[in-house]
């Protein structure tokens, strides 16, 4: 029996493929990886298209924001970025996303109450959450139906150096950095009010002067990892979903054997299935790697990764196979392949973008 084919979006598939199967066919072949690297320098954010084929990034726009963009946070549909901006008048810019291209539409902008070192989203998309490194601040802004961030709806002074804040997967904890104050806060959140009031226990101490910076939990949220700018450290914690609480596990280093100079550590990430932590240290411009041990959270440290100079910020794309991170003081951004097998990270292939570039998101499409 012969089989019939017809071709569909150049390529040749058998003619029994219902249209339904094809589309469905289609719409994989389509869907494409975009890559967003904010540049604080120059003031803009580009635009990249991840080619996993060839493990590298190729450019698509360069957006102009006009102010010192540093976070960044894409909204859990995908269709909206929002960019902080850390120089006066203090703003952020909500983008909407083309669904087809990646490329950026402004929306609007909102006024922010400081220069924030850290913007995320709660699991509704309503509430944006921001925190002040200068400022010692969390605050909550409104978002709208349209996807635009508006009006601030609640700040609370913190102590020294606010740095990160996020919501766990329940929506029902946020949780924020002091690097001055060398402590996590941890708030209960309502979704209904955009509100946050103190849990109890309010704060969980790190060691003096570690300084407390970037922090993830795992997929399942049984833990909880928190990475210290200022003595590189990396504790891991187990973390009680119901009580919003945390038991610290684990305290390990980020730097390198022999290290003698000045920590500067910046950034964490998990892969998508758990097996490896990586975090960025700028001064020996490194990713250091670690393996999760997947029933206790505890990590086992399998070294470190020379990486673009001075690397502040990176991701994981949904695969697990690249980490890309950029480099403050080479203005390049670089993607290392992930060895599966290993966690260990491959050489990199770089891509020359904007002046500081410094927090990356990473988005498929469609």
């Amino acid at each position: 029996m012969q089989t019939r084919t017809r071709w569909f979006y150049g390529q040749a598939w058998p003619a029994w493929l219902s249209g339904a199967a094809m589309l469905l066919l289609a719409a994989g072949a389509q869907a494409a990886t975009f890559v967003y690297v904010s540049n604080a320098d120059s003031q803009e954010i580009s635009v990249l298209e991840l080619d996993r084929a060839q493990g590298q990034l190729k450019p698509v726009e360069t957006v102009g924001v006009a102010g010192t963009v540093m976070p960044m946070v894409v909204s859990a549909d995908k269709r909206f970025l929002y960019a902080a901006l850390r120089s006066q008048p203090f703003r952020v810019t909500s983008f909407a996303i083309d669904g087809g291209s990646g490329r950026l539409r402004k929306l609007g902008e909102a006024p922010l109450a400081d220069s924030m070192a850290n913007i995320d989203l709660d699991a509704t998309g309503r509430w944006l959450f921001a925190a002040s490194y200068p400022g010692h601040k969390i605050t909550i802004n409104a978002i709208g139906k349209d996807g635009a961030v508006g009006a601030i709806q609640q700040l609370i002074p913190t102590a020294p150096n606010a740095h990160a804040i996020h919501a766990d997967a329940s929506n029902r904890y946020v949780l924020a950095s002091s690097l001055g104050g060398d402590n996590l806060s941890i708030w209960r959140f309502d979704a209904e009010k955009g509100q946050l009031t103190p849990s109890d226990p309010p704060l969980v101490s790190s060691a003096p002067k570690s300084g407390p910076r970037h922090f993830a939990w795992d997929k399942a949220q049984r833990f909880f990892y928190l990475l210290n700018e200022l003595d590189a450290s990396l504790y891991a914690y187990a973390w009680d979903s119901a009580r919003g609480t945390l038991r610290e596990l684990q305290r390990t280093t980020t730097l390198p054997a022999g290290f003698a100079a000045k920590p500067w550590a910046a950034d964490l990430h998990l892969t998508p299935d758990g097996k490896y932590l990586y975090a960025s240290e700028r001064t020996s411009s490194t990713i250091s790697a670690f393996r999760v041990d997947p029933a206790s959270g505890l990590l086992q440290p399998l070294g470190q990764t020379p990486t673009e100079k001075t690397p502040r910020g990176f991701a994981i794309d949904s695969t697990g196979r690249y980490l890309v991170v950029a480099g403050q003081e080479s203005h390049s951004v670089s993607v290392h392949p992930i060895d599966a097998a290993s966690g260990a990270l491959g050489a990199p292939k770089s891509l020359a973008v904007g002046k500081n570039p410094n927090w990356i998101e990473i988005v498929d499409l469609p």
